[in-house]
């Protein structure tokens, strides 16, 4: 589903939020929406990294058609603006469905130029049902825990044993969230993003979202198109997917990613002596998942496991060096403790993870229909996993709860085409498997005003505020004064990729780079 942009930099530019009023300066309290801005107390809350964080709270409707109903909370987070040009709110997402933006704020607010930042109030919150919100949703505690089942279903024993834990996962939601499942959905999230806009005093909203906070960001967009300030959406999710096909989709790209890690650990042969033949460093490391499903090491890392350890990888090539180390102690000296060592970096679940994972399968199996029918996923999983064997069946079984969910199924996902707002600056790396690239194509074509910033041989997830700077200095023109991109082909504008990364100079290396902190924030899917 890949394209590749045949655009290079050098295009011209226009600007962006000239036909939007300027936001109200932080001073004017004699409004209605100021006044309401009141109710929000907020507390320092900062950390070692993050010193200027504040934290508020703010109650929301559970149904926003009944808004005298039972209510809800979110935590809400920010860095406040200190410039004397004010720009308004800046809200950031992560993504997930799922994801805690609370820290994000501070990353934004650190990793744009500061001169950028210092105009916003950069803004984080965990959406309802996530994180510090109130109620916080937690399913089916350890449903991660070690050792599952193989999630090739191989056999008809290895197949049951998955659709059990799916099944009792959606009954464990349907049995402790009855009355909330309905709400927790895409729809809903917006219309919360409004409620935050309104509390905070501000007219309009500047948005700023990863993965599937730019199909968050695009729904609001489409509800409230006269809210919408400024937006950026970074590794842009494909609305016409939602949510059954974009996974099938996924997985072929993830395999695509497995096979280019795999090369990598060829091309550094000298280093982990796996050979120099990708096929055949990929035989390898399917015969050490064919080892584990038979005996897991120490009796907590089996084949489903290792996906888990391994997945990080598709997102975020940082990554490889860490995950090659293991890799090859497995298989050379048959070392399994490095392998474990990264199964807890990369793989293991945790609380937060058993939370992110109860509000992603109660988002997406409301958001839009899925098969009810377990014949349709056998045959349409088989059929991928024929070609793209490194975590279809994984991705199945993550997502298999929706064919058993207590609750009804939006039919349709939301259309979010739209031609009412400002320019809008998307950005998309032509490898990226969490969100292929020919999603933020379409979307593209769906927002009449947006540009489209490729990173040209990049396959990173989540690439802005990363490490590369010809993407950055996009961000930095759009946030400063609307500036974005206008090209004549598929992409507005093309930056190339950052060079792969070496294998590690010492053990004790560890990852400290603005990649690795923006994708621990980012998170992954398990």
């Amino acid at each position: 589903m890949r394209k590749r942009a045949a655009v290079l930099c050098g295009a011209a530019v226009v600007v962006a939020g000239t036909v939007t009023a300027v936001p109200a300066e932080a001073g004017a309290a004699h409004t209605a929406q100021a006044a309401q801005a009141a109710s929000l107390t907020w507390k320092e809350c900062g950390t070692k990294k993050y010193p200027t964080l504040q934290c508020a709270s703010l109650e929301v409707p559970l149904d926003h058609t009944n808004p005298r109903g039972r209510r809800i909370t979110l935590a809400l987070s920010r860095v406040p603006h200190t410039a004397r040009k004010y720009q308004g709110p800046l809200l950031v997402n992560p993504g997930g469905p799922g994801g805690s933006g609370r820290t994000l704020a501070g990353f934004v607010a650190s990793a744009l130029p500061a001169a950028v930042a210092a105009q916003y109030d950069v803004i984080g919150f965990d959406p309802r049902g996530v994180g510090r919100s109130r109620p916080a949703l937690d399913c089916r505690p350890g449903h991660f825990d070690p050792v599952r089942p193989d999630s090739v279903p191989s056999t008809a024993r290895i197949e049951r044993a998955n659709l059990l834990r799916a099944k009792a996962f959606a009954r464990a939601c349907g049995k402790k969230y009855a009355d909330v499942l309905p709400y927790i959905d895409t729809i809903s999230a917006a219309k919360d993003l409004d409620r935050i806009r309104a509390a905070l005093g501000a007219r309009q909203l500047n948005y700023f979202g990863y993965s599937y906070g730019t199909y968050l960001g695009a729904v609001y967009a489409k509800l409230f198109p006269q809210r919408v300030r400024r937006a950026a959406l970074d590794s842009v999710v494909d609305p016409t997917g939602v949510w059954y096909e974009d996974n099938l989709a996924q997985d072929h790209a993830f395999d695509d990613r497995h096979r280019a890690f795999m090369a990598w650990v060829a091309r550094h042969d000298t280093t982990y002596r796996l050979g120099t033949d990708p096929a055949r460093v990929e035989a390898r490391w399917y015969a050490m998942r064919a080892a584990l499903a038979k005996t897991p090491a120490e009796g907590k890392l089996g084949a489903a496991e290792l996906e888990d350890t391994f997945l990080p990888g598709g997102y975020y090539n940082g990554y490889w060096p860490h995950l090659a180390e293991a890799f090859a102690a497995y298989v050379n000296d048959r070392d399994a403790d490095p392998l474990l060592e990264a199964y807890e970096r990369f793989g293991a679940a945790d609380a937060a993870d058993d939370n992110g994972y109860s509000v992603y399968t109660s988002v997406q199996c409301r958001d839009a229909a899925w098969p009810r029918d377990w014949h349709r996923w056998r045959t349409d999983n088989w059929a991928v996993h024929a070609k793209a064997p490194f975590m279809t069946w994984s991705n199945a079984w993550y997502n298999a709860p929706c064919a058993f969910w207590p609750t009804p199924s939006t039919h349709r996902p939301m259309d979010i085409a739209n031609g009412k707002l400002p320019p809008v600056l998307l950005f998309q790396a032509t490898g990226d498997a969490a969100t292929p690239y020919g999603g933020a194509v379409t979307v593209h074509r769906q927002l009449a005003r947006s540009s489209l910033v490729v990173e040209r041989g990049g396959g990173n997830h989540g690439i802005t505020l990363g490490g590369n700077s010809c993407l950055d200095k996009h961000l930095a023109a759009y946030l400063t004064d609307g500036t974005v991109p206008r090209g004549r082909g598929e992409a507005d504008a093309v930056c190339q990729a950052l060079p792969e990364p070496k294998p590690l100079s010492s053990k004790a290396a560890s990852a400290s780079t603005p990649g690795a902190e923006l994708h621990r924030l980012l998170g992954v899917r398990r």
